[in-house]
């Protein structure tokens, strides 16, 4: 009868889950429709660029982003491109989206280019009118002419078109690097179907609270965090799965009843789980803190997943588990009475901690130290646009064409708002820093050589930059306009602009680190001192962490550099890939010490991380395999930013579950034995007697 009832149950409980993933699934591929590409929506309010910005509304009745057409001839221009683009210029001034009246077409010095400033109206979508740009400019005919549509417009529809097709194709290749790595593990047709089916459901789940979020304008959802959001899911998801499944086909060993086993494998399991997915959500909350507002929307949107994932996966996964009962684990089938046979492979690692525990700890720490050298290759640089796709963009072909003929930020100038006092003095400022072509300042429209336009007593310069906007060079520059326009008596100066946006941006990354990551290191020590009920274990847990992350950052840098041939990390990245490594790592760790601790009360800390090593190294193992493949997935979005990411957490975990988790923990809470509990009272126990080897012939034995 108890097992009828829990069947019962079991079937409500799936066919609800099944009628709520029919209404939340076709969100899954819907959140590119409420993501944005606006880099400058992101920035605090109180960055100067953010402030240059409003007041540049003011100065204009609609605010405009320019992409700029620029036509090149390597042999020399000819009159008749000359008179093609002037019919462009006036075909394009009549299109939907662009703002009149244009500039004139601008001819380079070498006479081999054209640029044609085409200011596009920034409430609407950048993207379909750069399209009909596009469209426009590329008619045939043009006897070895280039035309290409770049500035920052010409970026953003760039970036438009690569979000636009990443919900469903990031989805697949994820659920498919899932699907083939669970039948690997399982080895069974059948049971792969219920940790895939509840990962999906998760992200349906996910997908739809992220996407009224963001609709809402309660968080900026951009595409790095929507691809982030993907993999996060679907890795998280089926980390969770392996864990509980693998619990679930150890109980069924011992009880006659599924709904027995399951009921002592989800006890057994998902404190742990719980206790996982709280750090990982806490560690992303820390991102609240963060002054940038992608980085701000990225923490909730993360921990909005894992919570929905923790949920679907401590509920409809029991239930499939339960309808499924022993049939799933097809053709190895988990009888009563049987035992899970001990793997070699655990048996012997553990063997080797148990032998020379000191040798393995310092040993592995040694070799992470060492992987730390890579570290002196991290150019922590804002990427510049030509190296922010993996792929070839009509945009990144078009700022290199016009980086060959013309002052590098032509078409992107830097935006200088002085009062109208100061804006002779200003200009004379402006234009001695090093590194600006030309200031100028700007007049009313259809007067481009008239009085400068004033607005409440403030006028708007513009200056020219030599280098291109988006470079290092540029930053500094207007790190120097800065200087010399805020000296200027009583100009009360803002810059702003495309390269104060970048500065700014990266300004932010720079104070988010030294801020956000002290915060997520304290946050995780209060949950891992609650979890474990000591104070050293969690100080000894954390700073293996971070040590793993120092590695691993070390060996991307020389993997981006001298493998992937990217110019240097992005700034960004240290802080992303130390919120999710440090979640995520700890996870591990909470997976083996909970376990550890479980077996450390009956039998001796000794023996109990040798247990708890040679039970959980399998699926531990497992599960850092599937994590780290999900996030590979994110090479297939052609943005090195992603790319970069991808592969820091794919690394890491690999990192954390094959020497962390497996050497460097156990050897070091087995060497210290009991007081690595302080100061609760299992610390507080006599002695251990030195114990008995784990391995004989393979098997275990005694521990």
């Amino acid at each position: 009868m108890r097992t009828r009832s829990a069947a019962l149950i079991a079937v409500a409980v799936v066919l609800g889950w099944l009628a709520i993933a029919g209404v939340t699934g076709p969100y899954s591929g819907r959140l590119s429709e409420v993501s944005t590409t606006d880099s400058t929506a992101f920035l605090p309010a109180g960055a100067e660029a953010t402030r240059a910005a409003d007041e540049a509304a003011s100065f204009t009745d609609r605010g405009t982003t320019p992409a700029i057409v620029v036509y090149e001839r390597a042999s020399g221009l000819t009159d008749a491109d000359r008179r093609r683009a002037g019919e462009d210029r006036a075909e394009l001034a009549a299109l939907d989206g662009v703002i009149g009246p244009l500039p004139d077409v601008d001819d380079s010095d070498d006479g081999r280019a054209l640029q044609l400033i085409v200011p596009v109206d920034s409430a609407l979508d950048a993207g379909e009118i750069v399209t009909a740009i596009r469209a426009a400019v590329a008619s045939p005919g043009r006897d070895g002419l280039a035309v290409h549509v770049a500035g920052p417009a010409g970026l953003r529809a760039d970036l438009k078109e690569v979000f636009g097709s990443l919900d469903l194709t990031l989805l697949l290749v994820t659920a498919g690097v899932v699907l083939v790595i669970l039948l690997v593990v399982y080895r069974s047709p059948v049971l792969w179907i219920i940790p895939l089916l509840s990962a999906a459901v998760s992200f349906g789940l996910a997908a739809t609270a992220v996407y009224f979020l963001a609709k809402n304008d309660i968080v900026k959802l951009d595409g790095q965090a929507q691809g982030i959001l993907t993999v996060l899911v679907f890795g998280a998801g089926t980390d969770y799965a392996l864990l509980l499944i693998a619990r679930y086909r150890e109980e069924l060993g011992r009880f006659d009843r599924t709904a027995d086993a399951l009921k002592a494998a989800w006890r057994g399991a998902a404190p742990a789980i719980v206790a996982s997915a709280a750090t990982v959500i806490a560690a992303l909350l820390c991102l609240l803190f963060s002054g940038l507002n992608s980085n701000r929307a990225l923490g909730p949107i993360s921990a909005v997943g894992i919570a929905a994932t923790l949920i679907v996966m401590l509920t409809f996964l029991p239930a499939l588990l339960l309808l499924g009962g022993r049939w799933a684990f097809w053709p190895r089938r988990p009888l009563t009475g049987g035992t899970v046979q001990d793997s070699r492979l655990w048996t012997r690692v553990a063997g080797a901690v148990h032998r020379r525990p000191r040798l393995a700890w310092i040993g592995t720490t040694l070799a992470l130290a060492l992987c730390m050298l890579g570290l002196s290759q991290v150019g922590s640089t804002g990427l510049g646009q030509s190296d922010l796709f993996t792929a070839e963009t009509d945009s990144v072909n078009g700022q290199e064409a016009l980086a060959r003929h013309f002052p590098g930020g032509s078409g992107s100038p830097t935006t200088i708002f002085v009062s109208q006092g100061a804006a002779a003095a200003a200009t004379q400022a402006v234009q001695g820093v090093a590194g600006v072509d030309s200031v100028r300042a700007v007049s009313g429209p259809g007067a481009p050589a008239g009085p400068p336009k004033v607005v409440g007593g403030r006028v708007q310069l513009q200056a020219t930059l030599a280098d291109e906007p988006d470079s290092a060079a540029a930053e500094e520059t207007v790190r120097q306009i800065r200087v010399a326009a805020h000296a200027v008596p009583d100009a009360d100066a803002l810059v702003g602009g495309y390269t104060a946006v970048q500065l700014d941006t990266q300004d932010t990354n720079e104070r988010d680190r030294n801020v956000i990551i002290p915060l997520v290191l304290a946050v995780i020590a209060v949950i891992l001192a609650l979890l474990l009920r000591s104070l050293l274990a969690p100080v000894l847990l954390i700073a293996t962490v971070v040590l793993s992350f120092g590695s691993t950052l070390g060996i991307c840098a020389l993997i981006f550099r001298y493998a992937f041939g990217f110019p240097g990390i992005d700034a960004s990245i240290p802080l992303f890939a130390f919120v999710f490594l440090v979640a995520l790592g700890i996870d591990y760790n909470i997976f083996l010490m909970s376990r550890v601790r479980e077996e450390s009360i009956a039998h001796g800390t000794r023996a109990g991380v040798l247990r708890g090593l040679i039970v959980t190294g399998g699926v531990i193992t497992s599960a850092g395999v599937v994590l780290a493949a999900t996030f590979s997935a994110l090479a297939v979005v052609p943005l090195v930013i992603l790319a970069e990411l991808g592969t820091a957490v794919a690394v890491g975990v690999l990192l954390d579950t094959v020497v962390v988790r497996s050497l460097l923990v156990p050897a070091l809470v087995h060497d210290l034995g009991d007081r690595v509990w302080w100061p609760s009272g299992l610390s507080r126990r006599p002695p251990e007697a030195p114990g008995n080897s784990p391995e004989k012939d393979g098997r275990l034995i005694s521990v």
